[in-house]
């Protein structure tokens, strides 16, 4: 897809003159947690309401009314304050039409070439922050389509043809969401390089291992850098499925009946670069299955993002002390002077909040909803843009904090003592010595009750000591005592074991491409 200068997600434009908005004033009672839209500002919101008085326009769909709608349903039901952000796919899916119209003979290709060259040029206005945004004129299609007539007059009224906004804006949103879906396929890369560069800067490290947050057993820092990477491999496999699922064109649909004209759907979803056109025009114009797989993708990489940043957050505590962000990826308190907080993870933890919160809104939304279209799912939208925003901002930042932390190799060494990590390395050994694993598991249990009385660790122990516990053990019992002895034990495919856990980074240094 070719740069723009509003790309996708982008913040409205800002350069628009506020004198060329025409939209009444903004109610107080707005919808909740919309973006903002291109330069809205009290200055120009009465200029905007006088404009509209003075040039009421009757609605493309206005044909059988008598009267047009209040000020009230207006602003209630207009959608151009946040589906503006479609206009490109709303362009590219309107030259794909005007071109297969004119190839089954429905327009001329003077007409077509007129309208994909007025198309053109409002792109451009898009582009340069001068086009005129109309709250009356209520979403991105009416908006570009009535700017189209304006701008090329009768051409521009046959591009509707066999086209409903039903059909259009399912076509907008799987071509918008499709590009979503890329970028944050981009950004899950960016941070598995991150985490796999910040595990190869601490190959030896071991850490404690936790079970219910209490001490489990000891492992390779890498090792466990890497159990990130292969849950951010699984998110992006997610959207790649998705991503197969999105990739099918409903335009043509139009209502949902499809239409008596002979249209030709497979050239349009072949220009458009779908796999192919949806089979059945009801399910075409009512599915938003795609937005909730999307949505239900972004909100399991949303955890995943905030378990790291809950454990990161820990170990940055002082009562962990295992990891110390720079000051680039910090902030500090108003009052308390001393303060380093590593606030970009703890927002990283509380935006995957919102956005369950997005699929959570989707999946209430959709779940009365009789066949085939209905004007419920025009708030779609908001939730799909917000959760997109946020999981590219969290995998962003997450990259950066990775970029700029360092672990505490001597806090954590002298951590490891504590909590008898290498207790279920002992059970092993007692397996190898021919002791059933549940025999093994309750002698090691009585060592570490002598331990607790003695106050001591298991390495600790006196031969004596051990043999009063069970006269299995043997002088080669030390060998595997000891958080060093216990991970090089390690062995079997996938485990903390040095060599093992070396397998696994170089394995991920090929599939991302990383240079050694």
């Amino acid at each position: 897809m070719a740069a723009t200068s509003h790309s996708l997600l982008s913040p409205a434009p800002t350069s628009l003159p506020r004198a060329r908005l025409a939209f009444p004033a903004v109610s107080a009672v707005a919808p909740r947690r919309r973006p903002s839209f291109p330069a809205v500002a009290a200055a120009a919101s009465s200029m905007a309401s006088s404009e509209a008085e003075e040039k009421k326009e009757t609605k493309l769909w206005g044909g059988r009314f008598e009267e047009g709608v209040t000020d009230a349903v207006e602003r209630f039901t207009e959608s151009i304050s946040y589906d503006w952000q479609l206009y490109k796919y709303d362009i590219m899916g309107s030259k794909a039409h005007a071109s297969m119209l004119a190839a089954q003979g429905l327009i001329t290709t003077g007409d077509r070439d007129i309208i994909l060259e007025g198309l053109d040029q409002i792109e451009k206005q898009i582009q340069d922050g001068k086009f005129e945004w109309r709250k009356d004129r209520e979403d991105v299609h009416m908006n570009i389509e009535a700017a189209l007539i304006e701008k090329v007059g009768e051409p521009a009224k046959k591009l509707h043809t066999a086209r409903s906004r039903n059909d259009q804006i399912v076509t907008d949103l799987r071509l918008w969401c499709r590009d979503a879906i890329d970028k944050i396929l981009i950004r899950i890369k960016q941070f598995q390089v991150s985490l796999v560069l910040l595990a190869s800067k601490y190959v030896d490290l071991i850490v404690p291992g936790y079970t219910h947050l209490q001490r489990a057993q000891p492992v390779l820092l890498p090792h466990l850098l890497l159990s990130y990477v292969e849950q951010l491999e699984r998110d992006a496999g997610r959207l790649i499925d998705c991503r197969e699922r999105v990739n099918f064109c409903p335009l043509g649909a139009c209502a949902l009946a499809g239409t008596g004209l002979p249209i030709d759907r497979f050239k349009t979803a072949k220009d458009l670069k779908f796999t192919a056109p949806m089979k059945n025009s009801i399910d075409a114009v009512s599915d938003r299955d795609f937005v909730l797989e999307f949505l239900a993708a972004n909100s399991i990489a949303a955890i995943h993002l905030s378990r790291i940043g809950e454990e990161w957050v820990l170990w940055a505590s002082e009562e962990f002390g295992f990891l110390t962000p720079s000051d680039s990826v910090s902030t500090g308190s108003s009052i308390m002077p001393q303060k380093k907080n590593p606030d970009p993870m703890e927002l990283v933890r509380g935006k995957s909040a919102r956005v369950v919160g997005d699929l959570m809104t989707v999946l209430v939304l959709c779940k009365g909803l009789p066949q085939a279209y209905n004007r419920d799912l025009q708030e779609d939208k908001e939730p799909l843009f917000d959760s997109v925003k946020a999981i590219l901002g969290m995998l962003e930042v997450c990259s950066e904090f990775a970029q700029n932390i360092s672990f505490n190799s001597k806090r954590i060494q002298s951590s490891l003592p504590a909590g008898y990590l290498d207790a279920t390395t002992l059970a092993d050994y007692l397996v190898k010595k021919g002791v059933p694993f549940r025999t093994s598991h309750e002698i090691v249990g009585r060592c570490v009750a002598l331990c607790v009385s003695k106050n001591c660790q298991l390495t600790e122990l006196e031969m004596d000591d051990l043999k009063a516990v069970h006269p299995v053990f043997e002088a080669d019992v030390y060998a595997y005592l000891g958080v060093e002895n216990a991970v090089n034990k390690f062995i079997s495919y996938g485990s903390t074991g040095s060599e093992q856990v070396k397998k696994q980074l170089e394995d991920w240094r090929v599939q991302l491409g990383i240079n050694p």
